[in-house]
């Protein structure tokens, strides 16, 4: 039976926020069983602390965005990838401003960092979330949806009117019971067009954002001299948010979601859709009684595994 888990230590570490451009420190603790991905703002008088969970997000514009009232933090996509990938269920992130740093534009930076914390097995058993039943969003051509499968599958396609588009990279899908999060998509940035950023500029946004910690386009190609960390970066980066954007659930999935020029925002909405149509999905463990639900286990431990380099704590 795969156990929840959380971290050995709490560690820091300090980065610009992309939109507002402050200096943020982000700092992870360790959390109890069952307590599930909270939030919390340490910069305000009184603290809040924010559960997450699909109602919470509040805005979807540029990042995905969680709060209560007007006590929000944004930005979370990125933490939120790695967290999913390292198989971490229950942990606090404190926050000292409004914002997650950036930090290079993928999430490596937090893989690393949980990392260092040391994973931490706990004792009782990790919930997946099991889609039973196709259930889809749509929004003109734009498509997300969630259908029943053995396994955790992406299959995301963009389409984006751009010379440094083509054809061949703009599909990808990836079973991460199977591919690895960390050579796959881990590395992939966040993107941008140049005329995109001087307008959020002029507007009090992207105070952040440089060629350091995203990849830049104008009119007809790629300003990075680096270039692209993958062939095709850009759509590895939208699978990178969809799994921040999915493990909203706070849980881990077996099914397959399958998206079309999707984002923030649709993604949200077919959480929501699908929270709220229980016949849909249903909450399990994955139990050895069940031979298939095994075999998913020995394989979803075999990828967080690889992540956490096998260093592993077990409460005793």
């Amino acid at each position: 039976m795969i156990l929840q888990r959380t971290i050995k230590n709490s560690v820091s570490t300090r980065g610009v926020g992309l939109h507002t451009g402050e200096k943020v420190t982000l700092t992870l603790h360790p959390a109890n069983e069952d307590q599930g991905i909270v939030f919390t703002r340490s910069d305000l008088e009184t603290p809040i602390k924010i559960q997450v969970s699909p109602f919470m997000v509040t805005e979807t514009k540029l990042c995905s965005t969680i709060g209560v009232d007007q006590f929000k933090v944004s930005t979370v996509e990125h933490i939120m990838s790695a967290l999913s990938a390292s198989g971490i269920d229950n942990i606090v992130i404190d926050v000292n401003g409004s914002e997650v740093p950036i930090m290079d534009g993928s999430s490596i930076a937090f893989i690393h960092l949980i990392k260092s914390a040391i994973i931490k097995e706990q004792k009782k058993p990790k919930k997946f979330v099991v889609i039973n039943e196709l259930i889809e969003v749509k929004d003109e051509d734009r498509l997300a949806k969630f259908e029943p499968h053995q396994g955790f599958v992406i299959d995301f396609m963009i389409d984006f009117p751009h010379p440094a588009f083509n054809d061949e990279d703009s599909h990808v899908s990836i079973d991460f019971f199977k591919d690895s999060y960390i050579k796959g998509i881990s590395r992939a940035r966040t993107f941008g067009f140049m005329q995109e950023v001087e307008y959020l500029r002029t507007n009090g946004l992207a105070r952040g954002g440089s060629l350091d910690n995203a990849i830049v386009l104008d009119e007809y190609k790629i300003l990075n001299e680096d270039g692209l960390r993958y062939s095709d970066e850009f759509v590895r980066h939208k699978i990178l948010d969809a799994v921040g954007d999915l493990y909203m659930l706070g849980s881990p999935i077996i099914g397959k979601f399958t998206a079309y020029k999707s984002g923030h925002e649709l993604n949200n909405k077919l959480l929501r859709a699908l929270v709220e149509n229980p016949q849909s999905w249903s909450l399990e463990n994955l139990d050895n009684n069940n031979i298939e639900m095994a075999e998913l286990a020995k394989n979803y431990l075999l990828i967080a595994n690889e992540f956490s380099n096998k260093r592993i704590d077990k409460i005793q």
